[in-house]
């Protein structure tokens, strides 16, 4: 897999903390991997996922409990293994009320996530710390504790919306409209759709509404655009750390070409890829500036065209 998401490395070493969404569960030790409607991905993925140099990655999805807890297992200690932070999922009731945390030049900042919920499967009673659905009250408990705890950057994110509607549902809209304004809140960042959507300001946060797909085997366009979204924090004369930017870097998958995850931007693309690369990447560049040009949101910029 490292050859796939290489190509995104330009981006992810300009920042100080890398997140991703890992919407699968990793097969447990002696299964064989599965995919769809049940998904178990090989371990090497999460080894990928740490060489290209993600920091942590949200693991709450629908596919959460696909595998079991035996998959979250295998998940989070395939994770470990690499010392990447993970929110979402959680093998004890400790690990679960414990964010993820990552410290830049002293400041920390707590990572949080939630699904809409887990394709018919249920959270086992013996275990309800597994997987984390979405519920407002809860993450307002959750993000000021984590606040409490030391953080000064609060991040969540959501797996949420209408799979391959490029606008927010009423249920996004609703959520968000519930869970903001919230103190302890700075940033909210969705998926599920597996198509990109816009970025917006609500009720003073900033929220992504949908990263679309990175690595995916989803031909079928626009499926194979994603997002990253580079955030810049500021610290205000109060303290408090608010968001002064951001930049949104389109992605594309070249699925024909071996799955490479290539950004579709003139600052982070190698310039000797060819002609007929190039213009893929500009039709997924241009497919989702259009998306994000439906919602125009101060502060938010779009890296420059390949």
């Amino acid at each position: 897999f490292v050859p796939m998401l290489a190509p995104l490395r330009p981006v992810l070493d300009e920042v100080d903390v890398a997140i991703c969404h890992l919407e699968v569960p990793v097969a447990p030790e002696g299964s064989a991997p599965s995919g769809y409607p049940s998904f178990g991905a090989p371990g090497e993925l999460v080894d990928a996922v740490a060489a290209v140099g993600y920091d942590g990655c949200s693991t709450a999805s629908n596919h959460s409990l696909d595998r079991g807890l035996a998959g979250i297992d295998a998940t989070l200690a395939r994770m470990d293994r690499w010392d990447l932070g993970h929110a979402g999922t959680a093998r004890s009731g400790e690990e679960r009320v414990a964010a993820a945390t990552y410290e830049v030049d002293g400041t920390t900042v707590a990572h949080l996530s939630y699904a809409y919920g887990f394709n018919g499967y249920r959270v086992p009673a013996d275990a309800p710390w597994a997987a984390n659905q979405i519920d407002v009250d809860r993450i307002h408990l959750d993000a000021t504790a984590a606040r409490q705890a030391g953080a000064e950057v609060v991040v969540v994110s959501l797996h949420w919306g209408d799979e391959y509607v490029s606008q927010p549902s009423a249920y996004q809209r609703d959520v968000a409209e519930r869970l903001l304004p919230w103190d302890d809140i700075d940033l909210v960042v969705g998926h599920h759709a597996h198509v990109v959507q816009p970025i917006e300001v609500v009720a003073g946060t900033p929220v992504v509404w949908g990263l679309g797909n990175q690595l995916a085997n989803q031909a079928q366009v626009p499926r194979s655009d994603g997002l990253l979204v580079e955030v810049a924090l500021r610290e205000g004369d109060d303290g408090r750390f608010a968001v002064s930017g951001m930049e949104a870097v389109p992605t594309w998958v070249d699925i024909a070409g071996g799955f490479r995850v290539y950004p579709a931007s003139a600052d982070h693309l190698d310039p000797a890829v060819g002609d007929g690369l190039r213009q893929a990447l500009r039709a997924s560049y241009d497919r989702t500036a259009s998306v994000l040009a439906t919602t125009p949101t101060w502060g938010v910029v779009l890296a420059p065209r390949p």
